[in-house]
């Protein structure tokens, strides 16, 4: 039977899947890069990928219940419930969008795969896809490498770079990478082994001239665009991952730049790696780079075959460019159903993106799919990991918990340095003890009127500075954090007492300063011990007041609307903390027995004035009655209060309580 032009074309198109062609003859088309021991390691596990008919589907709610999904999304545990959608008529209706629909094709180590499609086609999903990031009901699909389904040992060998660059901003190149390392690399290697990975692999993505500049965003000046992502791939380098993904590399780099990073690809490449990239707009140059293109539009393949062949096969189904032009926009416009027909009218044109579908499932489809289904060729036998041959590998957990929480404090530490020492903090506090030292100058110590509202005053300021900043910490950190969780780079727990004792230095000197300058100003009682007693129920105070900012930061993860939520908060403890207001409406009196604001000031007041007795004795009201304003405030404020001991209790309840909360937060999100 007679083959027709176009099948001839396709079939063409295909023979790069089947054929054992020589790999050589790819990494020509690489530039040449130096030879580096520990990247150039015969360790490194080739990987040959292949995906089969994945699709992933989601649902799409009605927004009509508004901003009450936020409050219902923090407070459940999973998906929101269809007896909810029947109580509210306008949620019942749920529509399901495909964002892929039966994606095929294959990468071998050594080739460099690359995605190309507009905004909303489905790239980024089929990256998580390939990456085994994605999971629900929706997804469907089968991946397989080396002809075997996807686990742990080969998930630990692949590195995924996410399109945006998410780094700390104030740590060096250097720092990031060695960090990274750190706690990445398995103990069975030292220090010093795994600062020379870090060294080789700076050296082998070209980062020797930024290395000890700092990463920078978008406030603060820091490396190039180019150099940030080569910073985000060398995350990924340090563990020698087989297989590599990567999200939009080039996405705001220039065409040199771009040049330069997918040359880097091509050099890791040449190694045996296997290499899959999302490009939105390739140049020309660097589209030649590429050994096979995958051409995505709504989550349909167009296109599926070797780079260098795709001009051919479209030409060959009817479309091809009216002008040379870069095949990558050709092949985008098409992905967007635009091409220039030449006398054809507008009612004549066929449905680009229908035709384009349509073709690849007759001629490049079948084909695909068969070739996906070969297990002729040779793969490597299963990865195991027997200590005595993979001692890079063998150790999955990388590092011990304590190890990982030595780190991660000293990251915490080196990059928070510029906020912890900021000056407008120390500013600030020092400015707040130096007025009130000055309002309350050696206030007399039978002015209690006056004393009470200075005691309050140090609850309202160390209750709202400490949460105010705390609730903050988890939401500025949520992407690293989600990213490196997803690596595996440490535990919860370890990264929670990292994040907490780090901020603990800061957060117990500002006070000590503060109080160190008042409570002399103001002629508090003169006793060591009582400033001693003072200074540990002001500290105590202050560490409760940061877990409460931190549970409320870490429940809504959003920087704004938990800012909004910790300020009415502390408005509520602030105003049933015991001075503003002794008669509380029964409807709200329950506030002051969870009002942190109201332990900490009966506190102070029991340090300075114990039980009221003494100051009672020396103002008569034993004898005059309790008509007087001070006996009123000492027979409301002083008297008869909850005692000491329960106070702590509570605070110290509150102090794990609100932690606790925090770290549960955490757990629920996603890595």
């Amino acid at each position: 039977m007679p083959v027709s032009s176009k099948e001839t074309t396709a079939m063409k198109t295909t023979t790069t899947l089947t054929s054992g062609e020589d790999k050589t003859s790819k990494h020509s088309q690489f530039p040449h890069s130096p030879d580096f021991p520990f990247l150039m390691s015969s360790s490194s596990y080739p990987i040959t990928l292949k995906f089969m008919d994945v699709s992933y589907r989601i649902k799409l709610e009605s927004k009509s219940s508004g901003g009450s999904n936020n409050l219902r999304k923090m407070f459940s545990s999973g998906p929101t419930s269809s007896s909810t959608d029947i109580e509210n008529p306008t949620a019942t209706i749920h529509h399901e969008r495909t964002i892929l629909n039966g994606i095929t094709g294959m990468v071998s180590p050594g080739e460099i795969l690359a995605i190309l499609g507009p905004s909303g086609s489905g790239k980024s999903t089929l990256l998580n896809g390939l990456a085994g990031r994605l999971q629900g009901h929706g997804y469907t699909g089968t991946i397989l490498a080396n002809n075997r389904k996807l686990s742990k040992p080969v998930l630990k060998r692949t590195g995924f770079v996410t399109q945006d660059d998410v780094l700390y901003p104030h740590l060096t190149v250097r720092e990031t990478l060695i960090f990274c390392a750190l706690l990445r690399l398995p103990n069975t290697l030292s220090r010093k082994d795994k600062i020379a990975v870090t060294d080789s692999v700076i050296t082998e993505l070209g980062l020797n001239k930024c290395e000890d500049t700092i990463i920078g965003n978008s406030f603060i000046r820091g490396v190039s665009g180019g150099e940030r992502k080569r910073v985000s791939i060398a995350h990924e380098m340090l563990i020698n991952p087989s297989l590599l993904i990567l999200d939009e590399p080039t996405s705001g780099l220039d065409a040199t730049a771009a040049y330069r990073l997918v040359s880097t690809l091509g050099s890791l490449a040449q190694k045996g790696k296997t290499i899959i990239t999302s490009v939105h707009q390739p140049s020309s140059r660097v589209f030649q780079m590429f050994s096979s293109v995958l051409v995505l539009s709504e989550g349909r393949c167009l296109y599926f075959g070797k780079g260098n062949e795709a001009m051919n096969y479209f030409e060959s189904v009817g479309f091809s460019p009216s002008f040379p032009m870069n095949p990558a926009d050709f092949l985008l416009d098409l992905a967007n159903g635009v091409c220039q027909f030449d006398g054809v009218s507008e009612k004549e044109r066929p449905n680009v993106k229908q035709t384009l579908i349509s073709s690849y499932n007759n001629l490049l489809a079948p084909k695909v799919k068969a070739a996906c289904l070969d297990t002729t060729s040779t793969v490597p036998k299963e990865i195991t990991y027997n200590c005595s041959s993979y001692k890079r590998t063998c150790t999955s957990s990388f590092s011990n918990w304590f190890n990982q929480f030595s780190i991660l404090l000293q990251r915490g530490l080196k990059e928070r340095r510029h906020e912890t020492f900021n000056y407008l903090r120390v500013f600030q506090v020092i400015a707040a003890s130096l007025l009130a030292g000055s309002m309350w100058w050696h206030s007399d110590y039978t002015d209690i009127q006056d004393r009470l509202g200075l005691l309050f005053f140090i609850s309202i300021f160390w209750g709202v500075f400490p949460s105010f900043n705390a609730v903050f910490a988890f939401p500025q950190e949520r992407a690293i954090f989600v990213k490196e969780r997803a690596s595996g780079m440490y535990t919860l727990s370890s990264y929670f007492m990292a994040r907490i004792i780090g901020d603990l230095p800061m957060d117990l000197i500002l006070p000590t300063l503060f109080l160190a300058i008042t409570y002399w100003m103001t002629g508090l009682k003169p006793q060591l011990l009582a400033f001693l007693l003072t200074l540990l129920v002001l500290l105590s105070y202050v560490i409760v007041s940061q877990g409460l900012g931190l549970a409320l930061g870490a429940l809504i993860m959003d920087a704004k609307q938990a800012s909004t939520v910790v300020t009415v908060t502390m408005l509520a403890f602030v105003l049933t903390g015991g001075f503003y207001v002794h008669k509380v409406p029964a409807c709200l009196a329950w506030i002051k027995y969870i009002s942190t604001t109201f332990y900490c000031y009966r506190l102070l007041i029991n340090v300075q004035y114990g039980e009221g007795k003494e100051i009672s004795d020396m103002l008569g009201c034993s004898h005059q009655g309790t008509d007087r304003v001070s006996c009123k405030f000492i027979e409301q404020d002083i008297n008869g209060q909850i005692h000491p001991s329960a106070s702590l209790g509570i605070l110290l309840i509150m102090f794990v309580g609100y932690r606790l909360i925090a770290y549960l937060a955490l757990r629920r999100i996603r890595a």
